[in-house]
């Protein structure tokens, strides 16, 4: 049977030391490994009436426009600064290993969107907090935060305490 969790590679000292990265590269290379990622990423929210899955920048773009394939919705990119050339709602973020900030165009969500939060990796909680933010400072609902991998050491189920979450897998 075929486990995520062997298509996960652990990279000490990555991007600096005292991080554990985890690759998820040799999970993007097997068809079968990422069909069954993104299966299992969608199941809760297949009846939950989302109208747009969220991604964040970078591998929250390959989940989150995958996921909002298979639930036949649209998909926003939530970026870094500099990268949306329209009128922009901006959140600034600690991250475990120093700052960050995310941008969404403003017109992308409002009133009536039920919005499903994607990424690959729920670490500390900082990128998926940042990201609530800015679903909710425009208006629009969440329906819940979805995640390949949950590093359940780090905490960041305790930072998004009261938000729906859903992590495939807990490392």
């Amino acid at each position: 049977m075929l486990k995520l969790e062997d298509y996960i590679r652990p990279i000490p000292d990555f991007p600096k030391p005292g991080i554990m990265f985890r690759d998820l590269t040799p999970l993007l290379l097997s068809p079968q490994a990422l069909r069954l990622a993104v299966h299992e990423l969608v199941q809760p929210y297949r009846e939950a009436r989302v109208d747009v899955v969220a991604g964040m920048e970078a591998r929250g773009f390959i989940f989150g426009a995958l996921v909002a394939w298979q639930l036949g919705t649209g998909f926003v990119p939530l970026r870094k600064p500099g990268k949306l050339p329209a009128e922009v709602e901006a959140v600034t973020y600690d991250l475990e290993y120093g700052t960050a900030t995310l941008e969404v165009h403003r017109d992308a969500l409002g009133r009536g969107h039920r919005v499903l939060l994607v990424d690959d990796v729920l670490a500390t909680g900082g990128t998926a907090a940042a990201s609530i933010d800015l679903v909710k400072r425009l208006g629009a609902t969440l329906v819940g935060c979805a995640f390949l991998v949950e590093l359940a050491a780090l905490g960041g189920r305790a930072r998004l305490a009261g938000h729906p979450l859903h992590a495939v897998l807990t490392l």
